[in-house]
């Protein structure tokens, strides 16, 4: 608990220093990072892709979406992505990163789904009712987020993620996260 909250605390803190920096003249597309992003999600949410919830606790996220390189494709913008879960009961915490798909809905709305790869530190295969059984170290993420702009800079949003192994590996049950974010655009 102790490391995730320093963690926590330092992201916020990046934030705060970043958020009071002058904006730079950079075009965007110069600019190395697109935004930093960090939240507070329901860990092991039961009624969407993963089976009966087993794990407890809150997950502290934080995430850093890049620039460089995009792609536009359709509507969108492919940006990458890294980023960290620390659950706050010691159960199942990851390290991810892919791509997200970012999509404008005017000037307020946004939203992003993708894909990519996440690293556990939970049970791969365990007969504890309380632990999820994951099957393998490293499996897919696929994020879903939407959310509103406050001004250029400020976003809150709501986002959903799942991992799992895509029945790569046995057990599969899959890890579901639901939660709210704050983000900060560059």
């Amino acid at each position: 608990m102790q490391l995730s909250i320093r963690f926590f605390a330092a992201i916020v803190m990046v934030i705060i220093l970043f958020s009071n920096a002058p904006a730079r003249a950079q075009p965007t597309s110069e600019k190395t990072l697109y935004g930093l992003r960090i939240g507070v999600l329901a860990h092991d949410v039961d009624h969407f892709w993963s089976r009966s919830r087993a794990e407890g606790g809150v997950d502290m996220n934080a995430e850093v979406v890049f620039n460089q390189p995009s792609f536009s494709i359709l509507t969108g913008r492919l940006l990458p992505n890294v980023g960290a879960s620390i659950n706050s009961q010691k159960d199942t915490s990851k390290l991810y990163g892919g791509f997200i798909w970012e999509f404008l809905i005017g000037p307020v709305f946004f939203m992003n789904s993708g894909i990519g790869l996440a690293v556990q530190d939970g049970d791969l295969d365990s007969d504890d009712e309380n632990k999820k059984q994951l099957g393998s170290r490293l499996l897919f993420r696929v994020p879903f987020e939407i959310g509103i702009s406050l001004g250029e800079r400020h976003r809150l949003s709501v986002m959903f993620d799942h991992i799992s192994n895509a029945y790569l590996a046995s057990p599969n049950e899959g890890l579901d996260t639901i939660g709210v974010r704050y983000g900060f655009q560059f």
